[in-house]
C-alpha cells in the first residue's frame, strides 16, 4: 500500500452511499453483465477485509458494486480536494461510492494509511485493499504487500480473496472513458489467518500475506511476477542490500 491517511476517523457509508449503489448496482449489471462468483460467501456482519488483485482504476468501482454489503477502501486525496463543479462532482462521487481519502506515499506514510483501514475494520465496516499496492500495468499478479496481514491480524478481521478478471478491458491506462467489456469477480472461501501468529511477528505476517496471495491467484488465474510491483533498487549496492537482507513492503 502506498498512502498517508487523513487521520479523521472513517465514517459508516451514509444514505448517498445506498442511494448511488442502488442506482449504479442494476445499471452495471444490465449493460455489463458481469459473472460474479462466490458472493453467497462474504460474512454479512463484523469486520471483513476484500484483498483483491488489481487491474484497472474501475476496481474499486467494481467491488463496491459486486459486494453483497457496503465497502470503504482508500482513494488518492486528490479526488477529494478539486475546486468548482468538477471538484463537487468528484468529492460527492468517491464518498458516495465508499472512498477514504489519502495521500500517496511510503514507509510511515503507509502505516497511517494502515492505520485508516483499522479504523474503519474496528468500526465493523468492510475494506477493500489491493495487496500488491498499486495496479499491474502488465497483467501479471506481483508479490503481496504485509499491510494487509498486519491489518487482519490486529483487527481480527476476516479476510475475503477476490479475484477480478476483465477489468483493464473497461478502462485501459491512458483511456478517459469506460468500455463495454466482459467482467468477472470471483469471491473466494473467508480466511482466518490467527493460525500464523500475532501481528507483531514479520514471519507471521509474511506467511499470511503470502497465504492471500495464493487464494487470490487461485481465484484470478493470473501469470506469477514472483517481484514486487516497483521499481527496483537503483545502483549495484542498492540491489545487493535488498537481496541479502530483504525490507518488508507494506
Amino acid at each position: 500500500m502506498e498512502a498517508d491517511a487523513v487521520p479523521a476517523a472513517p465514517k459508516r457509508p451514509g444514505p448517498l452511499y445506498l442511494v448511488v449503489r442502488g442506482i449504479l448496482r442494476p445499471l452495471v449489471r444490465l449493460v455489463y453483465r458481469p459473472k460474479i462468483t462466490g458472493a453467497e460467501l462474504v460474512p454479512r456482519r463484523g469486520p471483513v477485509i476484500f484483498a483483491s488483485n488489481h487491474l484497472s482504476f474501475v476496481d474499486s468501482i467494481v467491488i463496491p458494486l459486486a459486494a453483497p454489503r457496503p465497502v470503504q477502501f482508500l482513494a488518492k486525496s486528490h479526488y477529494f480536494t478539486g475546486t468548482g463543479l468538477k471538484g463537487w462532482v468528484s468529492r460527492t462521487f468517491f464518498g458516495a461510492i465508499g472512498a477514504v481519502s489519502v495521500e500517496r506515499g511510503a514507509g510511515s506514510q503507509a502505516q497511517e494509511a494502515l492505520d485508516q483501514g483499522r479504523r474503519i475494520l474496528e468500526a465493523g465496516n468492510a475494506f477493500a485493499l489491493y495487496p500488491e499496492g498499486t495496479r499491474s500495468l502488465d497483467g501479471r499478479l506481483y508479490r503481496g504487500r504485509t499491510g494487509v496481514a498486519w491489518l487482519a491480524l490486529t483487527t481480527g478481521a476476516t479476510v475475503v480473496p477476490v479475484g477480478l478478471i476483465g477489468t483493464q478491458e473497461i478502462q485501459p491506462v491512458g483511456s478517459k472513458l469506460p468500455r463495454i467489456a466482459p467482467v468477472t469477480v470471483r469471491f473466494g472461501e473467508p480466511l482466518d489467518l490467527s493460525h500464523h501468529g500475532p501481528a507483531t511477528s514479520g514471519r507471521a505476517r509474511r506467511q499470511a500475506t503470502d497465504e492471500i496471495m495464493a487464494a487470490i491467484h487461485a481465484l484470478s488465474g493470473q501469470e506469477l511476477a514472483g517481484v514486487y510491483n516497483e521499481a527496483p533498487p537503483q545502483g549495484a549496492l542498492a540491489r545487493l542490500a535488498d537481496r541479502i537482507v530483504p525490507h518488508e513492503r507494506v
